[in-house]
């Protein structure tokens, strides 16, 4: 239905046949060049730090830490969190004057910036607080990972007189590939689709500098074009299978051999 609606200019009583003329107001938009961008900046940066973050605390809690199950539950804990909340709380924390964070960093002697109010830090701040929430996933698939790692593995390492750095380098990150591997999609995903948390943070300002394709769609919905926000989103879709399809069929080949 969202395909045949993307070709009518509609409201929730009728609708108008219009043809294409709502992809070429879409393709027209002024600032879709930077939702664009911005949407693909969003999504290397989140997906690449829940893959480097999440490998790490998968190896840290696999380990025999005293404190590991409660570690293990703080780390998943933002994830049972509501996005809204998270997007909330941490406006409030990154403010420039009376945040938190601004604050701690005075007193070490640091000025800190207006962390959602400058184009050149809103949109990576946003991606912090994604990869804050988010990394709990990330976290357990690569636990879950490296506990189905055979143990001889390890043991034919520690024979030839390895150390912990060689079993990471030459069993736990080779083997735990199908981890990386589904974070990696998941978390790109997530990232292209991103919205709620960008909106709650920074509703795509300061100006436009850090709008994505989904908060575009968005404000031509709040502004009544649904015909056109409907076409964004079948757009936005496309976008989604062509990135992510070849993405798949590449990750898909590699082998993990240890």
């Amino acid at each position: 239905m969202a395909f045949y609606f993307a070709l009518t200019r509609w409201t929730l009583f009728d609708s108008e046949f219009v043809g294409l003329q709502n992809f070429r107001d879409f393709f027209a938009e002024q600032n879709l060049r930077i939702g664009f961008t911005n949407t693909l900046i969003y999504a290397v940066v989140t997906s690449g730090l829940k893959v480097v973050l999440g490998l790490l605390l998968g190896v840290l809690l696999t380990s025999r830490l005293r404190l590991r199950g409660f570690l293990r539950s703080v780390v998943f804990f933002p994830v049972l969190v509501s996005t809204v909340a998270v997007g909330f709380t941490f406006t409030a924390l990154l403010r420039p004057d009376t945040g938190l964070v601004n604050r701690a960093l005075a007193l070490v002697g640091v000025d800190g910036p207006d962390w959602l109010g400058d184009a050149t830090t809103a949109l990576l701040s946003v991606a912090i607080v994604d990869v804050w929430k988010g990394v709990g996933i990330a976290t357990v698939i690569y636990i879950a990972g490296i506990l189905s790692i055979p143990q001889e593995y390890y043991q034919a390492v520690a024979v030839d007189g390895g150390g912990a750095w060689h079993r990471f380098r030459h069993v736990t990150m080779p083997l735990s590939w199908p981890a990386t591997y589904s974070v990696i999609i998941l978390s790109f995903i997530g990232g292209l689709r991103s919205f709620d948390l960008i909106w709650t943070m920074t509703r795509g300002g300061p100006g436009f500098t850090s709008d994505t394709i989904a908060s575009i769609i968005y404000k031509q919905y709040q502004a009544g074009f649904f015909g056109l926000s409907t076409a964004g989103n079948v757009i936005l879709f496309v976008v989604v299978t062509a990135i992510v399809v070849p993405l798949n069929w590449f990750l898909g080949r590699r082998q993990a051999t240890p």
